[in-house]
């Protein structure tokens, strides 16, 4: 039985892989972007089964009225994917006020306006599965990525409380871990002009590894988009999808340092608590 997709930021990369997959294998796609006519030869190939929106997610107004017309025209969409994205690879210093503000207004933002209107839809029709694209910097951090992790580990948090609020209504939500993967993104994230008091600092090394190709993108990412189709036909609602071995190495060492951290300060944690009984456990 045929699928029904809605995907933002299709025009390339995963998203526009993704889009492909699924409308060769024959499910029904609304794919939103903001130049639809990118698609003009996939709709030619594959006709009704491809709907395309005009959409920039930082736009509320727009979510919620793009979002309304898909619906409308398929009758009722399995699969809300938050894909759309922006990076800005610089330093904390170096970024601009309106470099910092489009990736909170896009990975933030956008993806909360994209949930906000596809939940009541959703929950009219009963089902619905709502997958939320982040990446390993959701989770963890690396030097040049601030405002980009500020991004995805705020969407993730909202994530995470937006799963077990829709539960009860038959609706499933899985945050998306895709790793370094070579599908463009590398190539459009915007820069700063660079302040040479960062050149000898992480972010200058980092920055070097991407000039001279040692920073490594391990993750093939048509694996990737059929890793995302499985978990879909096979009804897992995880909460997190990890993908890549970066992603899980990554992460991993993340939660234990962060989880042994914590616990070097159980016992200031509990010294602050108002009932003098309650004490930390041996």
């Amino acid at each position: 039985m045929a699928t029904t997709w809605f995907i933002t930021g299709t025009s390339s990369g995963f998203g526009r892989l993704l889009t492909e997959r699924l409308l060769a294998r024959g499910d029904r796609v609304a794919a939103t972007l903001r130049r639809p006519e990118v698609l003009d030869g996939l709709r030619a190939e594959y006709g009704d089964r491809l709907w395309t929106g005009r959409l920039d997610v930082t736009d509320g107004d727009a979510v919620r009225r793009v979002v309304g017309e898909a619906f409308a025209a398929l009758g009722s969409i399995d699969v809300v994917v938050n894909n759309a994205g922006y990076g800005v690879f610089a330093s904390v210093e170096e970024a601009s006020d309106e470099q910092i503000r489009r990736v909170v207004d896009t990975n933030l933002l956008g993806s909360i306006h994209v949930v906000r209107a596809a939940l009541p839809h959703l929950r009219a029709q009963g089902h619905g599965r709502i997958l939320q694209v982040t990446t390993a910097g959701g989770q963890t951090t690396y030097p040049n990525f601030a405002y980009y992790h500020a991004s995805k580990w705020g969407i993730e948090g909202f994530a995470e409380t937006v799963a077990r609020e829709i539960a009860p209504f038959g609706i499933g939500l899985t945050i998306v871990e895709p790793g370094a993967t070579p599908t463009g993104f590398a190539a459009a994230l915007a820069t700063a002009p660079v302040m040479p008091e960062y050149e000898d600092t992480p972010a200058g090394q980092v920055r070097r590894a991407l000039t001279d190709g040692s920073f490594t993108l391990p993750n093939d990412a048509g694996k990737i988009a059929g890793a995302v189709i499985d978990l879909v036909d096979g009804g897992a609602t995880p909460l997190r999808l990890p993908l890549g071995s970066d992603t899980y190495e990554d992460v991993r060492a993340s939660l234990v340092a962060r989880l042994a951290e914590l616990d070097a300060h159980r016992d200031v944690a509990y010294s602050v608590v108002k009932d003098p009984e309650v004490t930390a456990p041996a």
